[in-house]
C-alpha cells in the first residue's frame, strides 16, 4: 500500500509554531516514527504553503497512491478549490487536523474538504496522522 501525506500552509513550522496548540515535535521526526510503525506501507510526504500546488499534488496523488492523508491547514476553511479537487478524484482522502478544529474559533468549524473525504480525524495531535494511516490499513 502506498499513501501520501499532504500538508498545507504553515505545517512546515511544526515543532516551533504555537507549541501549545500543535506540539513541539517536527513533522519530519514524527514521520520517521510513522514509517517505522508501518513498514509495510510506503508513506510519502509533501508540504506546500501554496493552494494551487496542493491542488496539483492531490490530482497527481490520485493516480499514484492508494490513498491521501490531507491536512490542508487554514485552507480547509477557505478553499473551495481544494474541496473541489478532493471531490474530483477517485482516491480516498482522509482529512486530518492536529488540533480539535471544533473547539477553536468558529470559522474553523467549517471544512470545504469534508464533503469529499472518506473521513475526518481531528484533535489527537500528531497521532491524528497515525489514526489516518490505520484507517487505510483496516480497509485492505
Amino acid at each position: 500500500m502506498k499513501l501520501i501525506i499532504i500538508n498545507g500552509p504553515n505545517l512546515n513550522l511544526l515543532g516551533e509554531r504555537e507549541p501549545g496548540v500543535y506540539g513541539s515535535e517536527t513533522f519530519g521526526s514524527y514521520l520517521k516514527k510513522l514509517r517505522k510503525e508501518f513498514p509495510e506501507i510506503t508513506l510519502v510526504y509533501y508540504q506546500s504553503n501554496i493552494e494551487g500546488e496542493i491542488i496539483d499534488a492531490i490530482q497527481k496523488a490520485a493516480l499514484l497512491y492508494d490513498g491521501i492523508i490531507l491536512n490542508a491547514g487554514g485552507y480547509t476553511h477557505t478553499s473551495v478549490a481544494i474541496g473541489d479537487a478532493v471531490k474530483a478524484i477517485k482516491a480516498p482522502v482522509v482529512e486530518v487536523h492536529i488540533s480539535n478544529i471544533f473547539s477553536r474559533e468558529t470559522f474553523r468549524h467549517v471544512s470545504f474538504i469534508a464533503p469529499g473525504a472518506k473521513g475526518i480525524i481531528s484533535g489527537f495531535g500528531l497521532e491524528s496522522y497515525r489514526l489516518a494511516v490505520e484507517s487505510f490499513r483496516k480497509s485492505i
